[in-house]
């Protein structure tokens, strides 16, 4: 193994590669762009639309209520709805988002109340809807306080405190730190999904450049002819693979510490954070462990590129082959965002997922330093199974000259 011999590959192909404009974009604009647009940018954005929905006055129907008549007047004076006269398409308008709820009142509503027999009140709406859910909301609240209302006079009545219907309250407290809770939790995941994406899309084109590149380019014979071993000549592309997909993924890092520090500094949290107080933020100690943890991950990525590149015979069907990895590695990385999705034994040796799931946990500062060390030990096997493959597929020539 001569490193000499591997090292000028390395060099031969780092200034290539930094002359090619696309790979120049992949590493450095787009984890240095498209986080903050994403973090900062589409959050700021979705916070906005929320916040006008919710300042917006609604047109309201009403279905009945007329022999209810402090119902209607009180209806009538809540804040920031509009209620319009009823007409008979109201479901269509509702279905077609023209009015966002119709209130249907049952009859002798009021005198129900009065004689203390059930009665229902149905809220049409259109479900998911921003506006709709918004003027529910709204409406919910009034016939709440309404309904409260009424239980406080039937409860004066008869001379009964209001605490008879609410001896005692179960209030929530939350023991654990901002920063390993709600929206942190979640942002968890989107970091180690954003650091695995990227770090196999920053692989991705200099591999398929690498490989399917020279031989549509009609190099590789040239290449294969020179004095360096078909090994030395794979560990230095391989290299400069490795050296894009990390360069990516610590940008990655980077772009989201500053993309917090913003959206901090701005008070504008996105809108997955809820409404909790949670200060988003990467330490130097959590982003170096998720850099840490990339290592084997991106050594496994761009040896995995390199192999099913080097069975195309152009850039063009290198990107076909390419195109399944790219769902096989998303779709654990989005597994590890979901919900009771946590980490265990079994987890812990599936490619991708393990990581993701690690990070994950590493981002909101808690390290479980058993399953790092599986992770950690399980993906350098990978990596070294697929490095090894990769150079193995570099010494067939069936492989190097599909006709």
């Amino acid at each position: 193994m001569s490193a000499r011999n591997i090292g000028i590959v390395y060099k031969k192909e780092l200034t290539e590669a930094l002359r090619d404009r696309r790979t120049l974009i992949v590493m450095f604009i787009v984890p240095l762009v498209l986080f903050p647009l994403v973090s900062v940018g589409f959050g700021a954005a979705i916070a906005a639309l929320i916040g006008k929905a919710r300042e917006e006055t609604p047109k309201v129907m009403v279905i009945g209520g007329q022999d209810s008549p402090s119902v209607l007047s009180g209806l009538n004076k809540v804040p920031k709805i509009q209620v319009v006269p009823l007409e008979a398409n109201w479901k269509d308008q509702v279905v077609n988002k023209q009015i966002p709820v119709v209130v249907e009142i049952p009859e002798g509503f009021e005198r129900s109340l009065a004689e203390q027999k059930e009665q229902t009140v149905l809220i049409h709406d259109y479900d998911g809807d921003l506006k709709s859910d918004t003027a529910r909301g709204k409406i919910e609240k009034y016939f709440n306080d309404y309904r409260d209302s009424v239980v406080k006079d039937r409860l004066a009545a008869r001379n009964l405190p209001v605490t008879v219907l609410k001896p005692f309250e179960v209030k929530p407290h939350n023991v654990a730190p901002p920063e390993k809770s709600g929206g942190a939790l979640f942002f968890g995941g989107f970091i180690a999904y954003i650091v695995v994406f990227l770090c196999l899309n920053g692989g991705m084109h200099p591999a398929m450049d690498l490989t399917a590149g020279e031989k549509e380019r009609g190099t590789m014979e040239t290449i294969l002819s020179s004095p360096i071993s078909r090994t030395h000549l794979v560990l230095g592309k391989f290299l400069l693979v490795l050296t894009t997909a990390l360069t990516t993924a610590a940008l990655s890092v980077v772009s989201m510490a500053i993309s917090f520090s913003i959206v901090n500094a701005l008070h504008t949290k996105p809108v997955q954070a809820g409404e909790s107080d949670v200060t988003l933020h990467i330490g130097f100690g959590a982003a170096l462990s998720v850099f840490i943890m990339a290592l084997p991950l991106a050594v496994l990525f761009a040896s995995v590129l390199l192999t099913i590149s080097s069975f195309a015979k152009s850039y063009k069907e290198a990107q076909s082959y390419i195109t399944p990895l790219l769902f096989i590695v998303i779709l654990p990385a989005i597994a590890a965002m979901l919900p009771g999705v946590e980490l265990n034994l079994k987890l812990a040796l599936i490619p991708v997922l393990n990581v993701s799931l690690l990070c994950k946990e590493l981002v909101i500062g808690t390290y479980h330093w058993n399953y790092i060390a599986i992770i950690f030990a399980s993906t350098c096997v990978y990596a070294v199974a697929a490095l090894f493959l990769a150079v193995k597929m570099f010494q067939r020539e069936s492989v190097l000259f599909r006709s």
